[in-house]
């Protein structure tokens, strides 16, 4: 596993002129981002709490402490938020948070290696996990489903992947 933070959302600038932020939660239940404070940027260095003012599209304001003004607003602008692991819900067996997949081994049902997780997309549908595979310069986007992924393995540090036919570039 990786470490004890997870992303959990992110600022997507300004709302209004009064110092409001754009928030896009990450979250499985999209309001519990608040619960998980405090929430710390990337590096470690900016902490901030947070109270979920009204939903609008595409996610949430909020007022961050320390932020009372559209230009402190702006600033903040692409800050991934980060929480404690132990803060969050445990998950089940069947569900994994993003950050733990990233960096996996990827092989075949027969043990063979294919590549690693470089990724995990989600485009709305359902999850893709972005797989590099060695000696080829675009990756595969894999559908994270049960059929194309029925082993997940963290302790080992892989999953087993059988993914549709003609999706994986040939070995020529």
């Amino acid at each position: 596993m990786s470490s004890g933070r997870i992303c959990v959302g992110a600022i997507a600038g300004a709302f209004g002129v009064a110092g409001e932020v754009r928030l896009k939660s990450f979250c499985a239940e999209p309001a519990a981002i608040a619960d998980y404070a405090p929430l710390v940027s990337e590096d470690g260095h900016q902490s901030f709490t947070l109270k979920i003012t009204r939903a609008v599209k595409g996610g949430f304001a909020a007022r961050i402490s320390g932020v009372t003004t559209k230009h402190a607003a702006d600033a903040l602008r692409g800050t991934r938020l980060y929480a404690e692991r132990d803060a969050l819900p445990g998950l089940p067996d069947d569900e994994y948070y993003h950050t733990d997949l990233i960096g996996l081994q990827v092989r075949d049902t027969g043990g063979a290696t294919l590549g690693k997780v470089k990724s995990v997309l989600n485009h709305g549908a359902s999850d893709l996990l972005e797989i590099a595979i060695p000696g080829h310069s675009d990756p595969v986007l894999l559908p994270f489903t049960r059929a194309a992924v029925p082993t997940v393995d963290l302790t080992a540090g892989c999953i087993i992947v059988d993914p549709p036919e003609g999706l994986l570039p040939d070995d020529d």
